[in-house]
């Protein structure tokens, strides 16, 4: 039998947090006693697993109650590292020490690793992550890329596998890396009647739908912050770079390079941001059609729209509408 750790912080702990813990339990469960009903033996011994049985302050709405300490596992096949909070996470890290180091040596001895949402935070602690790819909350990939620069972000993604690495995005999408690696450890037809009982989507791959972009402005580069706000008061125009970096009196290629260490992206990937938020927004609250939106924006040409559009969301204008849009949906 294979062993399972759910690991239980001792601080950065929210509803969250508890979620994905209980989440992970029940549908791990659920596959364990699915197999045992179709005549199979169950897959995963599973443990809630803390540091140590050192007295912490509770959270005062819930308590989760550990079932072994990582001094007494001494190998495990997949552990879980949920979701946390994210404030100050230096100290976070710190106070976790024990579990990075633990987490790190497991993996080491042949464990396989999967973070949720913020708990990304914990897992790139351990320097697992480095030269890799990975997904988190969309909402704090800035403060995740500054702090490991070294990790390759990819946000848009809703889970990413890579050497026995797992990472999904953001808040309840840990649901669907559950079931994905349900299918990986157990098969397709457990995956299947774990999303049925549980009432989660198959083979959702994307979070971008859900992403909304603010910008990339935790940088002391003040041309390219002025550059940032020009862009966003004047998105409906068509934006030239090369006119950009002569208003601020930077050459073209010295403004790109300035512009994509300051927010991770090119000058003209962040007009394209922009300009599809702004068109979100409309689709979701007005009553305009596609094409209204599409030159509100900016945009002259439906294709280009299109494509830009369905790049940023992983949907078309009109699904993200009919998706989104009250009114609209109540009309057909």
């Amino acid at each position: 039998m294979k062993h399972l750790s759910i690991l239980v912080l001792d601080d950065q702990f929210n509803l969250s947090t508890v979620a994905c813990i209980v989440g992970t339990y029940e549908i791990f469960t659920e596959a364990n006693n699915y197999w045992k009903r179709i005549g199979k033996t169950p897959l995963f011994k599973i443990d809630l697993v803390k540091a140590s049985n050192e007295s912490k302050k509770e959270n005062p709405i819930c308590a989760i109650k550990a079932s072994a300490t990582i001094s007494e596992i001494r190998k495990s096949n997949l552990i879980i590292i949920p979701s946390s909070l994210v404030r100050s996470y230096d100290s976070a890290s710190k106070s976790n020490q024990s579990l990075i180091r633990w987490v790190e040596k497991q993996y080491t001895q042949g464990a396989e690793v999967a973070s949720m949402c913020t708990g990304t935070f914990l897992l790139a602690s351990t320097g697992l992550l480095k030269g890799k790819t990975c997904s988190t909350h969309w909402a704090v990939a800035e403060n995740f890329q500054s702090l490991f620069p070294e990790v390759i972000l990819q946000t848009d993604k809703l889970i990413t596998d890579e050497n026995g690495i797992y990472t999904n995005g953001g808040a309840y999408s840990f649901l669907n890396l559950l079931i994905y690696l349900i299918e990986k450890y157990y098969n397709r037809e457990t995956a299947v009647h774990c999303a049925k009982i549980f009432q989660i989507d198959l083979d959702r791959n994307l979070q971008a739908t859900f992403s909304i972009f603010n910008g990339h402005k935790k940088h002391e580069d003040k041309v390219v912050l002025k550059a940032q706000h020009y862009i966003e008061n004047n998105y409906q125009d068509k934006i030239s770079i090369e006119l950009l970096s002569k208003k601020y009196n930077v050459g073209r290629r010295n403004f790109d390079r300035r512009f994509i260490k300051s927010t991770g992206i090119t000058p003209l990937d962040y007009i394209q941001r922009v300009k599809i938020e702004a068109a979100k927004k409309s689709l979701e609250n007005s009553r305009k059609t596609v094409s209204e939106v599409m030159y509100d924006v900016g945009y002259n040409d439906t294709k280009a729209f299109r494509e830009v559009f369905g790049r940023v969301t992983g949907m078309t204008p009109i699904d993200y509408k009919s998706k989104f849009n009250v009114e609209y949906k109540t009309r057909i």
